[in-house]
């Protein structure tokens, strides 16, 4: 048994209470769906600003009516202290994903980032540690390794932040640290590195780019890259986040961990990509009209090359990716051409 199966088992045993904050987003309707089938009782906050009603009506329509009735929804804003002081009440463990992502929307609004990301990840913070919740765990992210070279990433070395975005989320990893060390108040980190599954947004300016080809591709338009397409990331399958979120909030050395890289320890191209979208699909039985895509120029602030190394939280977690790049866009495939069906 691994231990994120051990887990699971003590957690059907002695159900807990969870507050998700970005609950309606696509990262946090995946730890719902998980925590609401493990018969978990779970607050949600979200104000709608990134989030879909329509992820919280899906997340319905695959759990079972008791389950559902463990769900407490709050539309609240985390920028707003009473609403994260209200959320927390009773709550054991807190999974807090609320925030503005994206580097490019970071750069065009660099203030309403910072509200969000630094503002009401204090807010939170303070709610979480006044109201003695049991454990805190955040999402970081990946960008904070900045213009660091070395590759794969390590947690204790990075470099120079490349956009308001990512200095919004490493003020976040020292504002837990100083947590930490002056109120004895302990919170993990998670870098995510670049997830993607179902429920992710294809749709806008800021949309991730596995759902946004995907659905480019199925109904005929053009895929664009930016750059050469030799920028590599590293992408982690949400079953894997969605496991990382689970064994860190019920770690218990929670003050020895400080930040986890959450992603496969792999790396491939946007080429690579392009091609492993293009050949799902045609498993699927679409006709592919575009046979390459479409290259412009390289986007400010964006990293050329990005790989973790998983090591660390392998030791301190158990944690054990159970999805690669390839296994997560076949699985996920299915809900990506029903989506763009809608």
């Amino acid at each position: 048994m691994t231990r994120y199966e051990q887990v699971k088992t003590e957690l059907l045993a002695s159900p807990k209470t969870w507050l998700v904050t970005g609950v309606a987003g696509f990262i946090g309707s995946n730890l719902l769906e998980t925590l609401l089938k493990l018969n978990q009782k779970v607050v949600g906050l979200d104000n709608f600003a990134t989030g879909h009603q329509r992820n919280l009506d899906e997340v319905q329509s695959l759990v079972s009516a008791s389950q559902w009735e463990g769900f407490n929804f709050i539309e609240g804003d985390i920028r707003q202290i009473k609403d994260c002081q209200t959320a927390c009440v009773g709550v054991d463990y807190v999974l807090h994903q609320a925030a503005l992502g994206s580097v490019p929307r970071s750069i065009n609004d660099p203030i309403t980032t910072n509200e969000t990301n630094i503002s009401g990840f204090l807010n939170m913070l303070v709610a979480a540690r006044d109201e003695k919740v049991k454990s805190f765990t955040y999402a970081a992210s990946s960008s904070t390794y900045g213009d660091h070279p070395a590759l794969p990433k390590v947690e204790e070395n990075i470099g120079n932040p490349l956009s308001p975005y990512a200095v919004t989320k490493y003020v976040n990893e020292l504002y837990a640290d100083v947590f930490g060390r002056t109120y004895g108040f302990s919170a993990i980190g998670l870098r995510y590195f670049n997830v993607f599954g179902a429920r992710q947004d294809p749709e806008g300016a800021y949309a991730a780019v596995i759902p946004k080809w995907t659905a480019a591709m199925i109904s005929g338009e053009e895929v664009f890259i930016n750059g050469d397409g030799e920028t590599s990331r590293d992408f982690c399958y949400i079953d894997n986040t969605v496991q990382m979120n689970i064994l860190a909030a019920t770690a218990e050395q929670a003050s020895e961990i400080g930040v986890l890289n959450v992603a496969v320890g792999d790396r491939t191209t946007l080429n690579e990509l392009f091609h492993m979208i293009q050949g799902a699909l045609q498993t699927e039985g679409f006709t592919i009209r575009q046979k390459e895509p479409v290259y412009r120029s390289f986007r400010a602030g964006d990293v050329r090359h990005s790989q973790a190394s998983i090591s660390k939280a392998e030791s301190a977690l158990g944690y054990s990716p159970t999805f690669k790049i390839n296994e997560g866009i076949s699985t996920a495939m299915s809900w990506y051409i029903k989506d763009s069906r809608k």
